[in-house]
């Protein structure tokens, strides 16, 4: 810990919207750019609204969660029947996506388009999960986060997910590796 959290937008085959956070999240691949993310199974949802709209469209928004929009990704963490659009709950902006149909968030600074690369199972039943690989076709990156060409983590303020209902914020710390032999 503390791990990243992939803020993910979907849209069911109904057109209903759903966001979901979730804190098992990475990049896999540069080249392809392939970001990954795993919904867990529970007894009471085997399957989450996430999982499902994936599979149906194969399409979906990685947005990155900030110190400013916290509560607003705690909010879309909880349990929504499938038909609540959590953009609606969360009182955040959906807006359109380049070359996906579900919405990124607006109020997130950094948002991967993403098509579905492959869906790979993960056990069975309770704490199982299905690891979500997605090639990132379309990336949007707010300038006000960048400098000198560069996505600048402390004006980001990126969250990352502790344990039970605990985040974190990263300190940044002033650090230059040695140049590689």
């Amino acid at each position: 810990m503390p791990r990243p959290i992939a803020w993910v937008s979907t849209t069911s085959a109904d057109g209903i919207h759903n966001i979901a956070p979730f804190s098992f999240f990475n990049a896999f691949s540069a080249d392809p750019m392939i970001l990954g993310f795993a919904p867990m199974a529970s007894d009471d949802r085997p399957q989450k609204d996430t999982l499902a709209n994936v599979k149906a469209l194969g399409e979906f928004v990685i947005n990155i969660a900030t110190e400013s929009t916290l509560v607003a990704m705690d909010a879309t963490g909880r349990l929504y029947p499938p038909e609540v659009d959590e953009f609606v709950v969360a009182g955040l902006t959906p807006a359109p996506s380049t070359a996906v149909k579900p919405p990124r968030i607006a109020e997130s600074p950094i948002n991967f388009e993403c098509k579905l690369h492959a869906l790979v199972p993960l056990g069975e039943g309770e704490g199982s999960a299905t690891l979500v690989l997605g090639h990132a076709v379309h990336l949007r990156i707010a300038d006000e986060i960048v400098r000198d060409g560069k996505i600048d983590a402390a004006l980001l303020r990126p969250v990352a997910r502790m344990g039970g209902p605990f985040y974190a914020r990263p300190e940044i710390l002033p650090f230059r590796r040695s140049d590689r032999q």
